[in-house]
């Protein structure tokens, strides 16, 4: 394979910033400090035109990305307003290696608004003159002018709507200091458009329905044990078990909050659902997606009350083979809340364990459980599905709401056992409505797209790793887990795992039936969640009308395409407002720490630096400008190196907290000892 030339990247802090121009007067509005778009070179004439995603720079300057091609460099004067995020119309002035174009029209605007912190000239590097700017907390967004006199105080994170051309900006709202915990908390949920308040109507209606009696009517009363298993924490469960042996089987029967019963399509709780499109989960707080009259009371199943449930009855064969699925409305009475921890502690000791006591009435039920989850994990394995580990933070909190300790999740058996007959009934439901011919909200994975996986290659390549399939032909979630085996035994387990789960594509809903590539299966579904999930709440609306009660499937079809978006878009607003939220609580913590060692692990390594993770999940920086001398960058081996120094993926090292931007989420490193400058 040929080599492409290596990137030499110079040690050194960047330049000062300089003054932006500022022309003509503003009248109490605010401007972007950068020119006016003046259009002095034509267009030439029939010069191609393409639509593509603009990426902006805060120095003023962008490109559009294209497939196939390098992006498309705009200079700032032929950027006609437009910002990072915005679809554009470019035409092509100059094409080939180093493409040059100009903005012919803003098709889409990717904001409205901007938020950032206010700060003096001088902060900027610019000459003092008392002016005061917008730093927006997006890096690709350019500084704003703001008016010296108006409502923005210097140190303040605000925010500001931005005007039709992307020109001039004005005061919207302030969120407090800007270095405080308040006021970054504030403004993610703000910028990741999270709603944290009900409308009055969606709370009435939780309310009364809430208060409705429950009926057995059209229901089938469950008699075997049931129980939930979850998190010591978990207010809305909305899953629960219960398993007997059927000859050298099983019968797994997962029951399932009936929220569709109480949220009714085209009510203002379905309104509220869709827009949300799922709960949110921060360390301090849940954003539900329903009223809480309904996702910690009546739809919650807690132990010793009678609950509405959608069951699904799978009948296992002994190798744990699904060979019947059958679903239906029930009400369950769960026997027990179990925790994750404690039935960890009963899998490990047994009837020695401390909480034996408390499981004695279900401990016959959890030992089959476990039997069945120990032969389900074995067919997984067999099947090929990928096990990526990644870490995940408990962020504990002290009574001012301040970060007091950060340290990585261990999943246990129980944890595990759950997520395994979670699987199983989700595959299920996706497959008995397939063959039924009933819409259903899918969950999809694609394969890794093929940038990426040329990418991941010529990694592999480096390493002297067979390649999991040629490029260009069809691969496996099997066989990229086979890679990281191999991988493992040559002591490359958790650099290429790390490498391979940056090659993955994002997984999301529709309405049509496609593989989920990272579980090995041809169909699969949300159907367990219901309280705090969209998708499964439709799919459970679809099939109670279609499946069990008989209305002609194709009119739900529409209502499967509208929750698959809507699911879509939720999920991608939370998970990026969970992840800032983390870095917030991770840069907080880590303030308190500045100057201290930590050990990690290299865990990305880019042009500019290289990223290094602790065993507490906080990651930060080390820049170049913070280290000695000249390193050379290796695209294909994604190293940085210096003489006989290299810095690669997975290697131990030993930093020193250098800086946690709180304002940013950004934790910076330096390399403890003598290599740092």
């Amino acid at each position: 394979m040929k080599k492409k030339q290596m990137k030499k990247t110079k040690g050194g802090r960047p330049p000062r910033a300089r003054r932006p121009s500022l022309q003509g007067a503003w009248g109490g509005r605010a401007r972007r400090t950068m020119p006016r778009a003046r259009h002095t070179l034509a267009v030439l004439p029939r010069a191609p035109e393409e639509v593509g995603r603009f990426v902006g720079t805060r120095r003023g300057f962008g490109f559009v990305e294209r497939e196939g091609g390098a992006d498309i460099f705009v200079p700032a004067s032929r950027m006609r307003g437009a910002l990072d995020g915005d679809t554009v119309r470019v035409a092509v002035l100059r094409d080939g290696d180093r493409p040059e174009g100009e903005i012919v029209e803003i098709v889409a605007r990717e904001r409205t608004t901007v938020i950032g912190t206010v700060v003096r000239d001088r902060e900027l590097g610019l000459r003092p003159v008392g002016e005061i700017y917008l730093l927006p907390d997006n890096p690709h967004l350019p500084v704003f002018e703001l008016p010296p006199r108006g409502r923005a105080r210097v140190g303040d994170k605000i925010e500001v709507r931005l005007s039709e051309s992307g020109e001039n900006v004005s005061f919207l709202r302030s969120f407090g200091k800007a270095a405080s915990r308040a006021a970054n908390y504030a403004a993610i949920l703000a910028e990741c458009e999270i709603p944290t308040e009900f409308s009055g109507e969606a709370l009435r209606e939780a309310e009364r329905a809430a208060a409705e009696p429950l009926s057995e009517e059209g229901r089938r009363r469950v008699h075997d044990t049931v129980l939930t298993i979850d998190s010591a924490g978990a207010k809305d469960l909305d899953d629960a078990i219960s398993i007997r042996r059927s000859g050298d089987g099983y019968i797994l029967s997962v029951h399932i909050a009936d929220v569709s019963h109480y949220v009714r399509p085209f009510s203002a709780l379905d309104a509220t659902a869709h827009e949300r499109g799922t709960s949110v989960y921060f360390a301090d707080r849940v954003v539900p997606m329903l009223p809480e009259a309904l996702s910690n009371g009546a739809c919650s199943l807690n132990a010793g009350e009678d609950k509405y449930a959608l069951t699904a009855e799978m009948t296992l064969a002994a190798d744990g083979r699904t060979t019947k699925t059958k679903l239906y409305k029930s009400i369950i009475n769960s026997r027990m809340r179990g925790v994750y921890s404690e039935v960890n502690d009963l899998f490990e000791h047994g009837k020695a364990s401390e909480f034996y006591g408390k499981y004695r009435e279900v401990y016959g039920a959890l030992e089959k459980m476990r039997e069945l989850y120990l032969i389900l994990a074995e067919r997984d394995r067999r099947r090929g599905i990928l096990e990526l580990e990644t870490a995940e933070p408990i962020i504990t909190l002290g009574e001012d709401g301040e970060p007091t300790d950060i340290r990585a999740a261990e999943r246990g058996e129980a944890e595990k056992l759950i997520e395994a007959f979670m699987l199983t009934a989700n595959r299920a439901v996706a497959e008995l409505l397939h063959e039924r011919g009933i819409p259903c909200v899918y969950r999809v994975h694609e394969a890794p797209p093929p940038e990426k996986y040329d990418s991941l290659c010529d990694y592999l390549t480096s390493l002297a790793l067979p390649l999991p399939w040629k490029p260009g032909e069809g691969g496996s979630a099997g066989a990229l887990r086979h890679l990281i085996e191999k991988a493992a035994e040559r002591g490359l387990g958790v650099p290429v795992s790390m490498t391979v789960l940056r090659s993955m594509a994002k997984a999301r809903y529709s309405a049509a039936p496609e593989p989920h590539f990272g579980l090995a299966l041809e169909l699969y579904c949300h159907f367990t969640s219901p309280i705090r999930r969209l998708s499964d709440l439709v799919t459970h609306r679809i099939l109670k009308a279609a499946l069990l009660d008989g209305a002609p499937p194709q009119k739900h079809r529409a209502s499967a395409r509208r929750g698959a978006d809507a699911a879509t878009n939720g999920e991608l607003r939370a998970l990026t407002a969970e992840r800032r939220i983390e870095a917030l609580y991770k840069t907080l913590y880590m303030k308190r720490h500045l100057g201290e060692e930590f050990e990690g692990r290299v865990s990305s390594v880019t042009p500019h630096g290289f990223y290094v993770e602790l065993p507490n999940t906080c990651e930060g920086l080390v820049p170049l400008s913070l280290l000695e001398g000249d390193y050379v960058f290796d695209e294909h081996r994604r190293t940085l190196t210096r003489g006989n120094t290299v810095f690669s993926i997975g290697d131990p090292v030993t930093v020193t907290v250098h800086d946690a931007e709180v304002t940013t989420g950004k934790i910076t490193f330096t390399l403890a000892g003598k290599n740092c400058a």
